[in-house]
């Protein structure tokens, strides 16, 4: 016998003295078959608040009203952290993003593909709308009225920020001012976090002039020196930030939903807290209807609503 047929032999003696004459054989029916069926697990609604700010902030934020909404209607939610607006927008299109918080002007882009508002925020101030604030360092002497802009280099948060860039390009509109009377505009860089590159690209030096939302400084509050930051302007008031649904999300979620949203009540310590961290004092019904003043500003600016569409 050859050393290979030795070797098989000794790995195969252990196997057959297992094999006991006293045990039964059994019989496998190799015609029947079970195929393994890998289980689903039930998939949460997925909610994205628009990055206006870095994602921890965003995550924190929300995180509170998120668990209550689960807790209220039984529905599992999942946030979701797209990069830019501009991703935020196709996420909603492509129908990864069932529940958006989003500002009013992505709203309108969404809108065109379909997604509708159910609801708006009241914001921090006790009203359902907001504005721009045009910032720049309290010792730039060379800046007092918005007609000093001329020729200064401005940077704003995002083409599709409402607060952060639109509102502020509105009021530099109606003052007879042009994107082509600045030196520059540029637009806070990277993913999320851009209100606040904004207020430190001011802060620094890097601009000139900045533009944010208002509420924004306060978010910065206790990381830098807020009394080096002074407020040159305001724009006028659009609506609030707005949660719409994208186009073909379930009635009867969006239904349940809206309606835990809309019990939430600021004078109860528990919903406060909520609301609180979310950066609101509650929330209402909206249509689609109420976002018009946005779309007319959008045109008079000549900018592109539509999806696909860049300024």
């Amino acid at each position: 016998m050859r050393r290979r047929d030795v070797l098989l032999a000794g790995l195969c003696l252990p196997f057959l003295a297992a094999c006991g004459r006293d045990e039964d054989a059994v019989r496998v029916d190799l015609s029947r078959r079970e195929e393994p069926v890998l289980r689903q697990l039930p998939r949460a609604v997925t909610y994205a608040y628009l990055p206006q700010y870095a994602h921890t902030v965003s995550y924190e934020r929300h995180r509170l009203l998120l668990d209550y909404i689960g807790r209220a209607t039984g529905i599992p939610l999942r946030q979701v952290f797209p990069d830019t607006f501009e991703e935020h927008v196709r996420m909603v299109e492509r129908g990864e993003i069932d529940i958006s918080f989003s500002n009013p002007f992505a709203y309108i882009r969404m809108a065109a593909s379909g997604a509708r508002a159910f609801a708006r925020i009241i914001e921090p101030s006790g009203k359902p709308d907001f504005k721009s604030q045009i910032i720049c360092r309290r010792d730039n002497k060379e800046l007092k009225t918005l007609a000093d802009c001329r020729g200064k280099r401005w940077m704003a948060v995002d083409p599709s920020s409402a607060g952060g860039y639109i509102y502020a390009l509105g009021e530099f509109f109606d003052n007879g001012i042009r994107r082509s009377d600045f030196a520059e505009i540029t637009f806070a860089p990277g993913p999320g976090g851009k209100q606040e590159k904004v207020v430190l690209a001011v802060f620094a030096g890097a601009c000139d002039i900045g533009s944010v939302r208002d509420g924004t400084l306060e978010i910065l509050r206790g990381r830098i020196d807020l009394g080096q930051i002074r407020v040159l302007a305001e724009s006028k008031s659009y609506p609030g930030w707005v949660y719409c649904a994208r186009a073909g999300f379930s009635p009867e979620i969006i239904e349940k939903i809206a309606r835990a949203m809309f019990a939430l009540r600021y004078d109860r310590p528990d919903d406060a807290a909520i609301l609180s961290a979310a950066g609101m004092r509650g929330i209402i019904p909206a249509v689609d209807a109420d976002y018009e003043s946005v779309r007319r500003l959008a045109e008079k600016l000549g900018l592109d609503a539509l999806p696909g569409g860049e300024e």
